[in-house]
């Protein structure tokens, strides 16, 4: 089974409509590829020791699925006390939204890549309904596919992960529910 990890939302959280960051977290200045100037971000390392937790307790291979690609290895994960790990070379596409055909416009790269067979635990802060759906299709087909959204304005926190740390079963909580 697969982890499909995002950064932008889920360890990197959005400014709030009062421009404050949720608590613990901390601003690093990084150079992504292509970039000349540094960019501002803000981690919080316990976002890190989340995902180290989930990969202790479930035999996931871990993925860095985010526009952030290669540079999630090098700029993010050693901020958050992860390794190196791959990443899914998602195409660059002239976006104006992150949702071109009604779902996360990374979801076509995914089904792809994975086909019907391949179980997967996904965690982005910016599916749709229709990717709700998705998952629990993948599922009753025989994948099990479980989605993990954080609020982008507070990034991973530990309930997110509840369900699985505690050995629960979302899937089955997202096919109930369809």
């Amino acid at each position: 089974m697969y982890l499909l990890c995002d950064i932008d939302g889920v360890h990197i959280p959005f400014p709030g409509p009062t421009g404050r960051l949720p608590h613990g977290f901390h601003r690093h200045h990084v150079t992504p590829t292509g970039y000349e100037q540094p960019v501002t971000i803000w981690l919080n390392p316990a976002t890190g020791h989340l995902i180290c937790d989930l990969l202790t307790r479930h035999p996931l291979t871990p993925l860095w699925c985010t526009s952030w690609r290669a540079d999630a290895s090098t700029l993010i994960a050693p901020r958050l006390g992860l390794p190196a790990w791959d990443h899914i070379d998602l195409p660059r596409l002239p976006l104006t939204t992150s949702h071109p055909n009604g779902y996360l416009w990374k979801r076509d790269t995914i089904a792809e890549m994975f086909g019907r067979d391949e179980p997967l635990v996904w965690v982005d802060d910016d599916f749709t309904p229709a990717d709700h759906a998705w998952a629990v299709r993948r599922t009753q087909d025989g994948a099990r596919t479980v989605l993990i959204q954080p609020n982008p304005y507070r990034g991973l926190i530990r309930a997110d992960l509840d369900a699985l740390l505690n050995g629960d079963d979302p899937s089955e909580r997202q096919r109930r529910a369809s």
